[in-house]
């Protein structure tokens, strides 16, 4: 997940699994993130302007638990003899969470924008470097609703239980105003809280937003990354196993802004700063690798196909 703080920025923290979340407003500690989702991606150090930083924007995946959902899906693919999808087309349900005055709306240029973006950068067309994916997303329905509550991302569960449309392979995407950039759920999640699945996005990271280095509309990349089963670049620190792809050298620690040379690990290679699933500004970001596109596909005919 990826934490955007636009106003007075809050600081996420990870504890035992949960995301703590701390608000200049009221000072108190809040929110244990709800089974099957991500803690909001990233938080912006102090002085950062909104969509700042990346947190927790996926629940915490122990160690244990990340070998256990491998062997899952090894399984699970095995039993369905199936092949790693070529090519899907991802139906793609938008839900504008307003208040009673308004706020939070986006326009249905910034919705259009928002699907080119998806479709740019999961099709491989921000660097040569990148990976053409074969996931490509229409936009199925957009849906407007007025509620204080829901605007904030208060009384999470039960309105995205409410809204939520299609099934396990269409993807819902609520954009509301919270103190993160972005919150998702894993595929292997899917079977036991389905009316949860999906992406909350911070409305202002969308194109044309007002959340500053994260308004190119990258944090629905990257949360949807999530929802097709990667990790962080940095899951697991400098380990071998780390995010469980190969071709994505290991980090020990997220990434702000776009350094260049950044190198956290005496694993060989840089710090993947250009990744999608590393918290970097939009502008740095270019690239899923070609084994991210394979492990996207393989967690798709095992959960979503």
């Amino acid at each position: 997940m990826r934490s955007l703080i636009p106003r007075s920025r809050a600081l996420a923290v990870l504890v035992s699994g949960a995301a703590l979340v701390l608000t200049p407003l009221s000072g108190q500690a809040t929110a244990r993130m709800p089974v099957g989702e991500a803690p909001d991606c990233f938080v912006p150090p102090a002085g950062a302007s909104a969509k700042g930083g990346h947190g927790p924007d996926t629940r915490d995946i122990s160690a244990a638990e990340q070998k256990a959902i491998e062997a899952q899906t090894a399984r699970l693919l095995k039993a369905k003899t199936a092949r790693a999808a070529a090519s899907v087309n991802v139906p793609v349900y938008v839900h504008v969470m307003r208040d009673a005055a308004g706020n939070g709306d986006v326009t249905d240029t910034q919705i259009s924008q928002q699907i080119a973006v998806l479709n740019k950068t999961y099709g491989g067309q921000e660097s040569s470097q990148a990976a053409n994916t074969g996931f490509t997303f229409t936009l199925a329905g957009v849906n407007k609703y007025d509620n204080n509550q829901w605007h904030k991302d208060k009384q999470s569960s039960t309105y995205r239980k409410k809204t939520r449309q299609g099934g396990k392979n269409a993807l819902n995407m609520w954009l509301v105003d919270f103190a993160y950039l972005g919150i998702a759920t894993f595929p292997w999640d899917y079977a036991r809280q389905p009316g949860i699945d999906g992406i909350r996005v911070q409305y202002t990271s969308l194109p044309g937003g007002s959340a500053t280095n994260y308004d190119l509309g990258e944090t629905a990349t990257h949360e949807a990354g999530h929802w097709l089963g990667l990790y962080h670049t940095f899951q697991g620190g400098c380990t071998a196993t780390n995010d469980e792809v190969a071709d994505t050298p290991a980090q020990s620690s997220p990434t702000n802004g776009c350094p260049t040379g950044r190198d956290s690990c005496s694993l060989p290679g840089l710090d993947p700063i250009h990744n999608y699933m590393d918290y970097s500004y939009d502008s740095c970001y270019n690239q899923f690798t070609l084994d991210q596109s394979t492990r996207m596909s393989s967690m798709w005919s095992a959960y979503r196909a």
